[in-house]
């Protein structure tokens, strides 16, 4: 991960970091909808962000009852809600009863609902792209996370058992990065 400049920006830091995971994950998206994830990461550093949320199926059933207005704003919520869940929190989503691929079904399917609604709009482009790339930009995330998580011996080891359990490659060039040789992982 590349230094961060002491001074520097928060949406800076995301810009380098997303920058780097799409890199690595070899990832191809619209440089606004790059700057999207930027926006995403930066407003969800506040955690009061994060833990207002409503259920999914609470925030959807809402969207759908509301004015054209408030249903672009629910839906987005939703959207990025679901982005940022089901990439920062993957792993402790999978024991749980809804799991990752009811967060990517959920984000994926808003993202859509949005860019048939902004079909006018320039957000219409980076909408689609967000719902036709929603799993692999959860990938990105998880990526972020994981190099953020292998600062410390206890989030390395996190990282470890997630990859032994999922064999994720993303997240063994993540350990490869850390001086980890993950079993079965052989680099390239």
């Amino acid at each position: 991960m590349s230094n961060l400049v002491v001074g520097s920006s928060l949406k800076e830091f995301f810009r380098l970091v997303v920058g780097e995971a799409v890199k690595h994950q070899r990832v191809t998206v619209a440089e606004v909808t790059e700057f999207y994830l930027v926006n995403l990461l930066s407003e969800f550093a506040q955690a009061e962000k994060l833990f207002e949320a409503e259920p999914l199926a609470v925030l959807y059933h809402k969207a759908l009852q509301a004015e054209r207005d408030e249903r672009v704003r629910m839906l987005r919520r939703l959207g990025d809600l679901s982005l940022y869940t089901a990439g920062f929190f993957k792993e402790s989503l999978r024991d749980r009863v809804v799991g990752p691929d009811y967060y990517i079904q959920m984000g994926a399917n808003a993202y859509a609902s949005l860019a048939q609604m902004s079909a006018s709009s320039s957000f219409a482009g980076v909408y689609w792209e967000l719902h036709q790339k929603f799993s692999v930009l959860t990938e990105v995330l998880e990526e972020i996370a994981a190099r953020g998580q292998c600062t410390s011996p206890s989030g390395t080891v996190r990282v470890l058992e997630s990859f032994e359990r999922d064999g994720s490659k993303a997240l063994g060039r993540v350990l490869l990065d850390a001086g980890i040789m993950p079993k079965g992982l052989l680099p390239n």
